[in-house]
């Protein structure tokens, strides 16, 4: 979790973060896959303490503003476990699912990077990096909040925010189909001073 100078060096504040899979492989688009992460964060938020602010699942990556509950194990074991988990969960998937097209592929792909690693016995499917970075202004936290839930629109997948299933843009333009629950931040007048800049 440090590279760069990027690492989480307060447990309990709130912070921006990247999740990405090895190779930028698109797997995300399988519906079953991003289902693995949904399950994955409402036990997180349920068991661990996740207190989870916004989100979105990409092909490749998931964006999230995220932050560790008080008396929690805090938000780097939070990561690590969630990253631990739905890796088996998603080989698991792989291996079970005869059906899938790029079965062999994918099974090659997360090996090879599991080789070059030590920290795996056989394979790696997250990079180990999430580029955790704190948000200590309302500026910042905007800011990212707004890339995370604009990241379907740049990528031409939708026109508007809202209408991507696997995001919390949902829970802020309060629809009642969301599929994942959130802590929605409250940016108050900050929001219209944007706006209006």
């Amino acid at each position: 979790m440090n590279e760069d100078g990027y690492r989480i060096t307060d447990q309990f504040a709130m912070y921006y973060m990247t999740f990405t899979l090895v190779g930028w492989v698109d797997l995300f688009t399988r519906k079953q896959c991003s289902q693995i992460l949904i399950d994955s964060f409402q036990y997180c938020q349920l068991n661990k303490g996740l207190l989870l602010y916004a989100y979105v699942i990409m092909g490749s990556h998931v964006h999230l503003i995220a932050s560790a509950a008080e008396g929690s194990s805090g938000l780097s074991a939070i990561v690590r476990d969630f990253k631990s988990f739905t890796s088996r969960q998603i080989i698991n998937w792989i291996k079970d699912n005869p059906k899938e097209s790029r079965r062999v592929w994918l099974d090659l792909i997360f090996k090879y990077h599991g080789k070059y690693n030590s920290n795996n016995e056989v394979y790696q499917v997250w990079m180990q990096h999430n580029r955790p970075m704190q948000c200590v202004t309302p500026w910042f936290t905007l800011q990212k909040f707004n890339y995370i839930h604009n990241n379907p629109v740049k990528a031409g997948i939708v026109d508007l925010p809202e209408d991507y299933r696997f995001s919390s843009a949902r829970n802020y333009a309060g629809r009642k189909d969301v599929i994942l629950d959130v802590q929605c931040l409250d940016f108050g007048s900050l929001v219209g001073y944007v706006a209006s800049y």
